[in-house]
């Protein structure tokens, strides 16, 4: 059995470190003890659901040699995003009708499919959100190796935003080779992210996988800083582009 420690995001998918989840009752991971889903039954329901083609999902898939790029033999699979918001153990997270995209936790789906990671997309999703949880995937598979949707613990614990942690320097590599491969204009968010990344202020993943205080939040201190210090330039650089909500300070 893989050793999970007693800081790292718990294998059942909450969110939570293995300490405040399961740690102590970890047979309910693998068996039906727990009144929740086990994870076998949680990894059948997501793998049985059938893959789908969105908007230019199934494009960008077939354009990209994955294995190649990222020196890993796992696939990807689009599945259909409302279906899986259904699922009681999806979370919280959802609106009634879900909307855009959601990298699933791999540790959801592992036992049933360890070949492929899972992606929850709906039938409106646009291009920069499909860019974006692409980038997540390889970044995932051939890049820090950090999982979206795990590391609001740590950013709570350090007090920086999460964002910082969520998109290290190696997520933003793997964007700006997608966006530019498929031709797509960023929203405003992923727009920051690769005006950081070209300024060389993101953290990086191997910095965030060894979790030193004062490395991380100094480097998140320093990108709140460097956006404050150049909202004029930031502000023009983002204005007009999707999900804009105005300039953009240390406090934001």
């Amino acid at each position: 059995m893989i050793k999970i420690g007693r800081n790292d995001p718990c294998p059942c998918g909450s969110g939570k470190k293995f300490k405040k989840c399961h740690m102590g009752r970890e047979d309910e991971l693998l068996s039906g003890v727990s009144e929740e889903p086990s994870l076998k039954e949680i990894g059948e329901k997501i793998v049985s659901m059938p893959t789908v083609a969105y908007g230019r999902s199934g494009e960008m898939l077939d354009a990209l040699d994955i294995q190649v790029l990222t020196g890993n033999p796992m696939g990807i699979k689009w599945v259909d995003l409302d279906t899986y918001a259904g699922f009681s153990f999806a979370g919280s997270g959802f609106t009634k009708r879900g909307e855009g995209g959601v990298f699933i936790n791999i540790h959801k789906t592992l036992y049933a499919d360890p070949h492929n990671l899972y992606i929850a997309i709906s039938p409106d999703i646009d291009e920069g959100t499909l860019v974006h949880q692409l980038a997540h995937a390889l970044d995932f598979l051939g890049g820090s190796r950090l999982l979206p949707g795990t590391l609001e613990p740590l950013a709570y614990e350090l007090g920086i935003p999460v964002e910082h942690l969520e998109h290290p320097e190696e997520f933003a590599y793997w964007y700006e080779f997608l966006v530019h491969k498929f031709g797509v204009r960023p929203d405003a968010d992923d727009a920051i992210i690769s005006y950081l990344y070209g300024h060389q202020l993101l953290i990086k993943g191997a910095e965030i996988q060894g979790k030193n205080v004062f490395i991380l939040k100094s480097k998140s201190e320093r990108i709140l800083q460097y956006l404050n210090d150049h909202s004029e330039e930031v502000d023009a650089l983002i204005r007009g582009l999707p999900g804009y909500l105005g300039k953009r300070t240390q406090n934001q």
